[in-house]
């Protein structure tokens, strides 16, 4: 098979009644696929079924798959609504608790950094229990950190809170994508697999909403029940979670073929994309199952030290490409600019705590309906184009923005225009971020590695992510105090010029190839020998 051809037969349907019996046997087949399968066998199959098909169609968007996709990526509101609502509770805890700056930098940035924990483990955690368990666990750890939160009777109570939910949150921010890119079809994938960075944008609104309703309340209050309510969502993603299959491509590596059938049959829209699908897992799971030393219990065990000490040029290259676009996306400054929005907004002339709060709605409404708008043409234009598109934007838009709080910060008068500029930048920044980075970094980490190293190679990547977004989070304010807010937006800016760059050069297509194809992009074109995932 040639892994430079365009291979988009994944998604052929058959002559009106074409002769299928060797798809159909093979589906119905159960429990011949297991340890012994031998991989000459496999590619017959798949052979057989290509070449009874000959009618190129669209498929449809599976109501199952798409069911499974939206319950997952529920589970990243969690995420979203604790940046949303800390922007502003923020505000109210500084003075109830009469925390510092640096504490308070401590605080916003604790959560990510301690995600670092739950993304590293997340890896194996989900390779050893399964996805679908591996979310109900991020949602459960999450619901403690909340309670916590919500229930704080000091800073240090509150920083408690704060390290639980973190570790939920890289839990959650790992397996979502992973979970959904697995039991998404080829041509819908991009739209499914991105639907955790719209329900993150979901989430922020939420949380500025809340800050908005909820700041009337009095300052021992209204903090902690913006906190505490992140506890219901987590309940709902838990309960939610225990109606969806579980991803088809892990029951393959663990042998289960026969579950791996049924799941594939009720998140396809016909058998025969069933048949094709199921023939390509089969072909990759055995291939792990045969280099396994044990292959009935294949649990993940080595692919750290394939990552790391041993990685093949492609391999290499796959993780370059992971873990620059999680860098990137962190360094940015995006989850810094929505925490501090309105400690921007409040340098940039506006004082009224509630108006504060009202702006960064408008900011939340912006970077949510883009962020649903990318998700919906990602399959369609592809992920480099929209990539390059939102970090070209957002390095722009952060410049005028730099621009906008140098003006303000040399001028005594503080004019309208200047802080129309800085709000408008802010919106444009966030939403050409929600265009780009933001879905497609979840994207780009769930479907280039391959099978065997998908769940570990993901959680490598976004721990990167979490560590450098935690540590522009814990810095941001202190940096902005000695080279101010402006500085600290051009410095952002030419941040994102170099992860443009850095986008253009490393990052390519992987628009309508499955999963199992997509490891030929990063390999030799004149390199006969491929990787099975």
């Amino acid at each position: 098979m040639d892994p430079n051809k365009d291979q988009s037969y994944y998604h052929l349907l058959p002559e009106p009644e074409p002769p299928l019996s060797p798809a159909k046997t093979q589906l119905k087949d159960e429990g011949k696929r297991g340890k012994n399968t031998r991989l000459e066998d496999i590619e017959d199959d798949h052979k057989v079924i290509s070449e009874g098909s000959s009618t190129l169609r669209k498929t449809k968007l599976n109501r199952y798959a798409l069911a499974g996709a939206i319950l997952a990526s529920t589970n990243s509101i969690l995420l979203g609504y604790d940046i949303g609502v800390m922007s502003g509770a923020v505000l109210f805890i500084r003075e109830d608790l009469n925390i510092t700056s640096t504490q308070v930098e401590i605080l916003v940035g604790s959560l990510n950094i301690c995600s670092l924990i739950g993304s590293l483990a997340s890896g194996k955690t989900s390779d050893l229990i399964g996805r679908r368990y591996t979310i109900i666990l991020a949602a459960t750890t999450f619901f403690i950190g909340a309670v916590l939160m919500g229930l704080a009777p000091s800073f240090l109570f509150l920083m408690a809170g704060r390290v639980i939910a973190g570790i939920g949150v890289g839990y959650s921010l790992m397996i979502a994508p992973v979970y959904v890119a697995e039991i998404s079809p080829d041509l819908s994938r991009g739209f499914l697999t991105s639907l955790p960075e719209v329900f993150i944008n979901i989430g922020i609104l939420l949380g500025y909403i809340s800050n908005y309703a909820l700041s009337s309340l009095p300052q021992a209050t209204n903090w902690r029940l913006m906190l505490g309510f992140a506890a219901f969502p987590a309940i709902a993603v838990a309960i939610g979670v225990l109606s969806m299959p579980e991803s088809p491509r892990w029951l393959a590596m663990r042998g289960r073929f026969a579950e791996a059938k049924q799941v594939l049959v009720r998140i396809s829209e016909t058998e025969e994309e069933a048949n094709l699908r199921y023939t390509e897992i089969v072909k990759a799971a055995t291939f792990i199952r045969h280099e396994s030393s044990s292959s009935r219990n294949w649990n993940g065990k080595g692919v750290w030290k394939e990552l790391l000490f041993n990685p093949t040029r492609p391999v290499r290259r796959i993780l370059v490409a992971a873990i620059g676009v999680n860098f990137f996306m962190q360094a940015s400054g995006n989850d810094a600019v929505v925490y501090y929005s309105p400690e921007v907004f409040r340098e940039a002339g506006i004082n009224d705590k509630k108006n504060l709060v009202g702006v960064t709605i408008i900011m939340g409404i912006a970077k949510t309906m883009f962020s649903l708008l990318s998700s919906l043409f990602l399959d369609r234009f592809g992920r480099r184009p929209l990539l390059l598109l939102g970090s070209t934007g957002m390095g722009l838009s952060l410049a005028g923005l730099g621009l906008g709080s140098k003006f303000l910060e040399n001028s005594n008068s503080k004019p309208d225009w200047a802080i129309a500029l800085c709000v408008v930048a802010v919106c444009a920044a966030v939403s050409f971020f929600s265009i780009g980075l933001g879905p497609i970094t979840w994207v780009y980490s769930s479907e280039i590695f391959p099978m065997r190293l998908r769940a570990q190679g993901s959680s490598l990547a976004i721990s990167v992510n979490r560590l450098v977004s935690g540590l522009v989070a814990m810095t941001f304010l202190s940096i902005s105090k000695e080279i101010t807010f402006g500085g600290m937006f051009f410095a952002l800016a030419g941040i994102m010029g170099v992860g443009t760059i850095f986008f253009y050069l490393f990052l390519p297509e992987t628009k309508g190839k499955s999963l199992e194809e997509i490891e030929a992009l990063f390999e030799d074109k004149n390199d006969d020998h491929k990787v099975l995932s």
